[in-house]
């Protein structure tokens, strides 16, 4: 691991994805997660204060990132959460099949290494009729935003830690063998249009 890794990279995260755009967006689908929750990527922990306490049983958090599981934790503490930690990626969850009422994805997808095995093991450890909710950036919509997405996308990917901003969002989910039962999208304001469109809503495995 580099130092821009260790040190310079958990803290540009941080602002990234804690900007008032990106927060409102949290504020949308959070709340949603309910009894037995895993969240994927749970980072420098900017979900925590969103969440609805008193429609969940237990909180999992899972990251691959120690730097930034450290930073949540003390999120954790401060909202007065407890929360189970993994350090892990998601392409190999180390939890049982059939286990979670919810799965929450939020700005993760753009930035697993191998996307679909990640989407295939959140199906696998949620429960039948399980949801999946998510909001995440991704593929725009306009030909022209487009071309510039995958123009930038190697270069971005060193600077913003493998995250990449022209997958399409609801096309992986769906891939994995999910119905998404919701879903909204639209450019962020007062975001880059190339990393600011954005979906949301939930999924729920086919059986």
């Amino acid at each position: 691991m580099s130092l821009y890794e260790k040190y310079v990279l958990p803290k540009f995260l941080n602002c990234a994805c804690g900007s008032k755009p990106v927060s409102y967006q949290r504020k949308k689908v959070v709340p949603l997660a309910e009894g037995k929750v895993l969240e994927i990527g749970i980072g420098s922990g900017l979900n925590l204060p969103f969440y609805d306490k008193t429609k969940t049983d237990e909180i999992w958090g899972l990251d691959p990132s120690e730097e930034l599981s450290e930073m949540a934790k003390k999120v954790a503490d401060q909202e007065s959460m407890e929360v189970n930690f993994i350090s892990s990626g998601a392409e190999e969850i180390p939890l049982p099949d059939d286990h979670f009422d919810s799965v929450l994805v939020t700005y993760t997808m753009c930035t697993i290494p191998e996307i679909q095995r990640a989407n295939n093991e959140i199906r696998r450890v949620l429960k039948n009729n399980g949801k999946m909710i998510f909001c995440e950036h991704g593929e725009a919509p306009d030909r022209n935003i487009r071309k510039w997405q995958d123009r930038i996308n190697p270069i971005w990917g060193k600077i913003a830690g493998g995250c990449n901003i022209n997958r399409n969002i609801p096309s992986l989910i769906q891939q994995a063998g999910f119905d998404i039962v919701e879903l909204e999208e639209m450019y962020l304001p007062n975001t880059p249009k190339i990393a600011g469109y954005n979906y949301w809503g939930y999924a729920v495995g086919k059986y």
